[in-house]
């Protein structure tokens, strides 16, 4: 088909970090690009529900609840208790300040937004709010995601939230119960925790966060027990009762929990229900999310799909390189991947953890002959001076060649520390092993000095 008949060479769908990566790389290819939006603002729920609201939220707690602890605030007789609502009074121009640069990119580049549901007619046209047809040679669906809603569950109710509307929270409660203990719920059960709210966090699997190293998972147990979270384990809800001065949480094993609010934070849902996905044809899962390939292609090839739409691992800063992978790959580039298979976790929880490559249960089951080197935080000066001695940075490494498997941290600024791992970890064979850090200098007082220390601890485990 010839390109004049086509208005885009790209249409995307979506302006959070998938779409708009996507969106950038090919307009800088040198491809004729829109972008259709739904929603009053660009910066999809990254900027406006998830990422960006609830991370400064978090920075906000986390450092005026230390300010108000420190010994010179004690000293001083400063005893006050911030509401919710005014911990987040900075978060609204943050949010403005992310729409107005990201705006910028699109005008730049000269990409239109076009705003309005986007609904595919057939394999190469959509209408956008119902108005004239727009035909593209290619599409990125990058449309995000929502909380899961289940039948039977009340989210019109007061006191029930999801993630989307848990900081839009009326007056501060004495306690709540969160359902799920995922990244958000385990995010969210640190977070309200230190604001003083008694939380009680429900897990439906034996351990938290299965997919952490188990010597972190442990560590993130033992600090939120320490903070006063209440963990309950292998648990299922049988029913949500909203009642006037509280939510009853009706488990099936027969237990109850009454708490002000409850926060539903088990599972996602992919934005395709209104796509129009049936006159493509193109099918989603039973969670609305649709399967790609490794160039994060559909089943039908001129239209990918990157971020929360296609599941797992769900991350604003993964959904960013899919979208350049994805738009790489239809300018001809056929590795565009873009380290796909490198990308860390990072989850804010208070302190916040951060891991990239091999744990210690993968290696054990592949059997590969790894050590390990430790650092604890409450050994490093910096920390010290800060305060923030709680966590430990752990490296895993091939015993006889050395090499960088794993690196996991969990503690004050993990998801920063971790790259410098990460970075190692990319080099070509020979290089990505743990006498670099054995060999170089570091700053002191750093934390990046962590990695030193554990790796000397490290060696001295060989023989």
């Amino acid at each position: 088909m010839n390109d004049s008949q086509f208005d885009y060479d790209l249409l995307v769908l979506g302006s959070g970090p998938g779409g708009e990566g996507a969106a950038m790389q090919a307009t800088k290819g040198g491809m004729r690009v829109a972008v259709a939006e739904r929603y009053t603002q660009i910066g999809g729920g990254c900027t406006h529900w998830g990422t960006i609201p609830s991370k400064a939220l978090r920075y906000t707690i986390t450092s005026t609840m230390k300010t108000l602890q420190s010994p010179i605030f004690q000293e001083l007789g400063v005893h006050v208790s911030p509401s919710l609502a005014q911990l987040q009074r900075g978060t609204q121009a943050i949010i403005a300040k992310q729409v107005s640069m990201r705006q910028s990119f699109y005008e730049r580049n000269n990409v239109p937004v076009l705003r309005g549901n986007a609904r595919f007619l057939d394999q190469h046209t959509i209408t956008i709010g119902g108005c004239d047809p727009i035909r593209a040679k290619h599409f990125v669906i990058a449309t995000g995601s929502r909380p899961f809603h289940p039948e039977g569950v009340d989210f019109d109710h007061p006191r029930i939230f999801d993630s989307d509307t848990v900081l839009n929270m009326p007056p501060q409660p004495g306690s709540m119960a969160i359902y799920g203990a995922g990244v958000i719920g385990t995010e969210y059960a640190s977070m309200f925790r230190n604001m003083g709210i008694k939380v009680n966090l429900i897990n439906t699997r034996a351990k938290l966060l299965e997919f952490l190293d188990d010597e972190i998972i442990d560590a993130l147990a033992y600090h939120l027990r320490d903070q006063g979270v209440i963990l309950r384990h292998n648990e299922e809800m049988e029913r949500i009762e909203g009642t006037d001065d509280g939510v009853v949480l009706h488990l099936v094993s027969g237990k109850r929990l009454k708490t002000d609010t409850l926060l539903w934070a088990n599972g996602r849902t992919g934005n395709t229900d209104e796509l129009g996905l049936e006159t493509i044809p193109l099918e989603a899962n039973s969670r609305g999310q649709l399967e790609v390939d490794e160039q994060f292609q559909t089943s039908v090839p001129h239209i990918y799909a990157v971020g929360d739409v296609i599941g797992f691992p769900a991350l604003a800063s993964a959904a960013y390189t899919q979208g350049r992978a994805a738009a790489m790959h239809m300018l001809g580039k056929i590795d565009g991947n873009l380290r796909i298979n490198d990308i860390p976790t990072g989850i804010y929880t208070s302190p916040e953890i951060s891991s990239v490559g091999k744990t210690e249960r993968e290696l054990t089951a592949a059997k590969v002959p790894y050590e390990v080197g430790h650092s604890l935080f409450r050994s490093l000066a910096r920390a010290q001076i800060t305060g923030e001695t709680t966590g430990m940075l752990k490296i895993l490494f091939h015993r006889d060649t050395l090499e960088i498997l794993g690196v996991h941290c969990f503690g004050a600024n993990a998801s920063e520390i971790v790259h410098i791992g990460q970075a190692i970890m990319s080099q070509p064979e020979g290089r990505n092993t743990l006498e670099y850090f054995t060999e170089t200098t570091f700053n002191y007082p750093t934390m990046a000095e962590a990695y030193r220390v554990a790796a000397l601890n490290g060696m001295n485990r060989l023989f």
